[in-house]
């Protein structure tokens, strides 16, 4: 009785999901799902026919059975989505670009964030900032990020875990910030959800298990004179470190802010840093 009960349950958190994915417009996949009008071989009987199974979303709640005999909805590989651009700055750091489905979290700079957030966007891509409270829309406009792709949530709330897994369900790229309160079991919840939906999860916290960190030391400014003129640019040492291709340490100097996306801009003395034994490097 209580395993009925059990798959009864799954069968209509599964038709809840379904349905709430057809209202949003976020895409499903079937696996084997062939279309409505077409017929489907009944094994039972050589040489007949039978109309297909009815398509997850419009299947019934309240009928379990359905349910369970329905196509098993898979997520979209991200092989089929191609990665999304970064910074040229940073192609040495990122070769792969920012890769949907991976955890990137980028430490120390928010200028640095909003750079790969402007090229995402520039792309194509949609993009939200969660827990951000600091981040207006007038520093990502002065970034590059495309206001028309990209949405504000600065507080949300104790509700923060589940306001991110249904953001993860139908944006390109996700912001979290410091102001979107995770336990470490959120945060893996929520990196497996990337995965399944193909959607770049990008954070500017300690996030464990992120693909690719991407750690800014302090910034050396430029801009200002003797006692006049304004600060312009900034130049820092961004360090990588992660997992799998991006396991092994390197480093380069950029220059913040990032040109704006589609702008042509002559090669500058930017530098990668090999790394060295014991993280020492000669200075002076």
């Amino acid at each position: 009785m209580t395993g009925t009960s059990t798959i009864e349950r799954a069968a209509r958190a599964r038709a809840a999901l379904a349905a709430a994915e057809l209202r949003t417009g976020a895409r499903t996949v079937l696996a084997g799902a062939a279309p409505s009008d077409a017929p489907r071989l009944d094994p039972s009987t050589p040489g007949t026919a039978r109309p297909a199974a009815p398509p997850l979303d419009v299947v019934a709640p309240d009928d379990a059975s359905a349910l369970t005999s329905a196509p098993r909805r898979t997520s979209l590989l991200t092989s089929e989505r191609p990665p999304l651009p970064v910074p040229p700055p940073l192609t040495d750091l990122m070769p792969d670009g920012l890769r949907r489905g991976a955890t990137t979290a980028v430490l120390g700079s928010t200028s640095l964030a909003l750079g790969v957030l402007a090229h995402a966007c520039a792309s194509g891509a949609w993009a939200v900032a969660v827990g951000q409270p600091r981040l207006g829309l007038l520093a990502a406009a002065q970034a590059g990020v495309d206001l028309a792709r990209f949405a504000l949530v600065p507080e949300p709330g104790a509700d923060a875990a589940l306001v991110l897994a249904a953001l993860v369900d139908g944006i390109d790229v996700v912001l979290v910030g410091p102001g979107a309160p995770l336990a470490d079991a959120d945060r893996r919840r929520l990196s497996a959800r990337a995965r399944e939906r193909g959607a770049a999860l990008l954070t500017t916290t300690t996030w464990p298990g992120a693909s690719v960190v991407l750690d800014a030391g302090p910034a050396r400014w430029s801009g200002v004179g003797a006692g006049d003129g304004r600060l312009l640019t900034c130049e820092v040492q961004v360090r990588r470190t992660g997992r799998g291709s991006a396991a092994v340490p390197t480093s380069a100097d950029v220059v913040l802010p990032f040109a704006p996306p589609g702008e042509h801009v002559p090669p500058g003395p930017v530098r990668r840093r090999p790394r060295t034994a014991g993280g020492l490097r000669l200075v002076g």
